[in-house]
């Protein structure tokens, strides 16, 4: 059985060199990945991703001399699903790929769902080197809600936290925000 996980990513620009900054996945259920990454190139940072981005970053550094990596609440459980309710992280590719594939493990079939996922679709591939690495259980296929938009008849410029009644100013450009208005907007979507 496909389990639905809607994710979004932020990354170091629109360009072919560029680097994820942080992850964000929810699933179905409610389980949550959150990771940022410790080795994206700063030199492509500008202003705005500063301003935009870096400033929504959920995570605060760590205590100087501490390592980078680290997983929050890597082991809690929820009870009723007997799954990894909740993953925070930061560290390197590598290593958040490994929690990731973790992650993902918990279902039987994941089915990935994004919005504008053309730049988010090829990085997901490239944490694992190629497109044919990517867990087995991940589906080859993703999907995009900006379609699901435009197959409603809906402008998919619209803002989706406007549409998925999401509105606020503090979480904008977080990945795990965005992933969460685009699961809102694939079942509001689903209802039209």
């Amino acid at each position: 059985m496909k389990t639905k996980i809607f994710f979004d990513m932020e990354f170091t620009g629109l360009h072919q060199k560029t680097t994820l900054i942080s992850i964000g996945l929810i699933a179905e259920d409610g389980r949550t990945f959150y990771a940022e990454f410790n080795d994206y190139d700063k030199s492509q940072l500008d202003d705005w991703l500063r301003e935009n981005v870096i400033a929504n970053l959920l995570m605060k550094a760590p205590p100087k001399g501490e390592a980078e990596y680290y997983v929050k609440s890597r082991f809690k459980k929820d009870i009723s699903l007997t799954k990894l309710s909740c993953v925070q992280m930061r560290g390197s590719t590598k290593e958040i790929r490994a929690e990731l594939e973790l992650w993902l493990n918990e279902v039987e079939q994941a089915e990935m769902w994004s919005d504008c996922l053309a730049y988010d679709w090829v990085l997901f591939n490239q944490m694992w080197g190629h497109a044919f690495n990517i867990p087995k259980n991940v589906y080859y296929i993703p999907f995009d809600i900006c379609t699901m938009f435009k197959l409603k008849g809906i402008d998919p410029d619209i803002s989706r936290e406007e549409f998925a009644e999401m509105v606020t100013n503090t979480q904008k450009h977080n990945a795990l925000w965005d992933a969460k208005v685009i699961k809102k907007c694939y079942y509001k979507l689903n209802c039209l």
